[in-house]
């Protein structure tokens, strides 16, 4: 690949930086890669399974998978929806890739906003199920794609406060993990990325608040895009050198630190910095819902919801801004703080149910939104306690209640268990893959027999009925 306009210093380490990563990571093998990351992966890859499957039932994601499934096209690949439905890898990856954001179950990288996982795994999963990747092979993939992933994540972190890190990245994801996946050399697969990165999609970080379920396709569209950026490589059709600060600093005006995209290769791997989730929201509402469960424990165990006169909220600044009080959609509910903090005043839980189209209308609920008042928090700590949330409760009466949250749990300082992980998993697939949650904890125990399976007999066993 040439680039013989190298263009500001900046964009040079950018550059060099990426030839480096990419030198690197295309020789990474299982044996390079320590047992616990390995088991780190297959649980990251059950939990992303596990939240494509919870988005089923939701209506438009069914009649987008529907219509996929009426076109003609090769029986290579899983969509997760229940049963076997079967379809060609590029449709299968964006039939996954649009249902893995859906009920925001998915996990995310906690050093920078970045879903790596789903921008990986769509593309992946369909890759392998078509090619009879061996298990073990396909966790190697998964890791590697997703130290990929966020170095660019980390090497332009500021672009997520304009435009969402899904449409971002997804298709970066999608080239690291389809290029690692069919042992592409390193220039090849630097072309790749490159390719991937002009594919990108300017999609807009208030989509999410406003509720348009456009946000939930980006996934799909940077699967498609990152799939095809590997073909067109292969055939010789590349970037530059430089189009990853060509797009992200120069044309998106996202800071740059060209060092992050090769730093410590091999260290800290970035799968093991990752957050995981069991409230359906956005996690950056996370240590708010944790503190008004903290409050219904308080209680015993029940909030006297139609006591509460107000719900003062003092909290992050990514959080201050998802303060609408009347979610159009079910995608405007999971990125709203009053209607978190309403639903689980309500219901006592914030689960899948909580953000529900039900939800949207349920009067109790949309009372308490319009009682929600939210403020800045004082002197944000650093991370990994950058996403604080304090509540304090004012009953009629005059009673008050406060707590506050500085870390929601399952991110790298405070993980769930992976029980609870694998218990979510059983609780989301057993009615439709009850053979699913045996697997998923062979998986994460690395279990030999399992892991030198083809990827496709794997599914084909937790799909079976």
């Amino acid at each position: 690949m040439h680039d013989l306009d190298q263009g500001s210093e900046e964009r040079q380490a950018v550059a060099a930086g990426l030839k480096t990563l990419c030198d690197w990571v295309v020789d990474v093998g299982c044996d390079d890669i320590p047992e616990e990351v390995l088991a780190s992966a297959a649980l990251v890859l059950f939990d992303d399974i596990g939240a494509m499957v919870a988005a089923r039932a939701e209506p438009e994601l069914a009649r987008l998978q529907d219509q996929l499934l009426d076109r003609a096209g090769k029986a290579e690949a899983t969509i997760f929806r229940g049963g076997r439905p079967r379809h060609d890898r590029l449709t299968v990856a964006t039939a996954n890739g649009a249902a893995s954001d859906w009920c925001e179950l998915d996990e995310g990288y906690r050093v920078t906003s970045c879903h790596a996982g789903i921008y990986v795994l769509p593309a992946l999963l369909a890759e392998a199920e078509a090619t009879s990747m061996p298990t073990r092979e396909v966790l190697r993939v998964l890791v590697t794609a997703y130290e990929t992933v966020t170095r660019f994540a980390r090497t332009f972190p500021t672009i997520t406060q304009t435009f969402h890190p899904h449409a971002a990245y997804s298709a970066v994801g999608a080239a690291a993990a389809i290029g690692l996946a069919r042992g592409l050399d390193a220039e090849t697969f630097r072309a790749a990325l490159c390719n991937a990165a002009t594919m990108v999609a300017p999609g807009p970080s208030g989509h999410t608040g406003a509720g348009a379920l456009v946000r939930n396709v980006w996934p799909a569209a940077g699967a498609t895009n990152g799939m095809r950026a590997v073909d067109w490589a292969v055939c010789g059709i590349a970037g530059l050198a430089g189009s990853a600060h060509d797009v992200y600093a120069t044309g998106l005006k996202a800071d740059c630190r060209p060092a992050e995209m090769s730093a410590d290769l091999g260290g800290v791997w970035a799968i093991t910095q990752n957050f995981q989730k069991l409230h359906a929201c956005c996690q950056f509402l996370h240590s708010t819902v944790e503190a008004m469960l903290d409050l219904q424990e308080q209680c015993g165990g029940s909030l006297p919801a139609e006591r509460i006169e107000s719900i003062a909220i003092a909290t992050h600044p990514r959080g201050e801004r998802l303060s609408g009080t009347r979610p159009p959609t079910t995608l405007g509910a999971k990125f709203s703080l009053p209607h978190a903090a309403a639903a689980v005043a309500v219901l006592g839980h914030a689960g899948a149910p909580a953000f529900a189209a039900e939800s949207l209308d349920d009067p109790r609920i949309d009372a308490l939104r319009h009682k929600v008042d939210i403020a800045a928090y004082p002197d944000i700590p650093d991370w990994p306690n950058d996403r604080p949330s304090r509540v304090t409760l004012s009953l009629v009466g005059g009673e008050t209640m406060e707590t506050e949250v500085l870390s929601a749990r399952g991110g790298p300082d405070r993980p769930f268990t992976r029980e609870e992980i694998l218990a979510k998993i059983d609780g989301i697939c057993d009615p439709v893959y009850p053979k699913l949650g045996a697997v998923a904890r062979q998986a994460v125990a690395l279990d030999g027999a399992l892991l030198e399976q083809s990827w496709d007999q794997v599914v084909a066993g937790f799909t079976a009925t």
